[in-house]
């Protein structure tokens, strides 16, 4: 996803350079739109890992104090 929002800034700025103001215009819009949307859900995947994380931390530390103690 982030690579799409890349290339489209790149063309982005290849075509406004150019002068090709439409086509800058909405690719400039696409990788806009791309980026938040990464932005977004890179977000949501960090909290969730963080949330996750702990709970699966918290159940392997709990088996390995059972094999400890056998």
């Amino acid at each position: 996803m982030l690579k799409w929002a890349i290339i489209s800034a790149v063309v982005a700025i290849v075509a406004g350079a150019l002068g090709f103001g439409l086509i800058a215009g909405a690719a400039a819009g696409i990788a806009k739109i791309l980026f938040f949307i990464f932005l977004v859900l890179f977000v949501i995947l960090l909290v969730s890992a963080v949330f996750v994380g702990k709970k699966v931390k918290s159940a392997f530390s709990d088996k390995s104090d059972d094999i400890v103690r056998r």
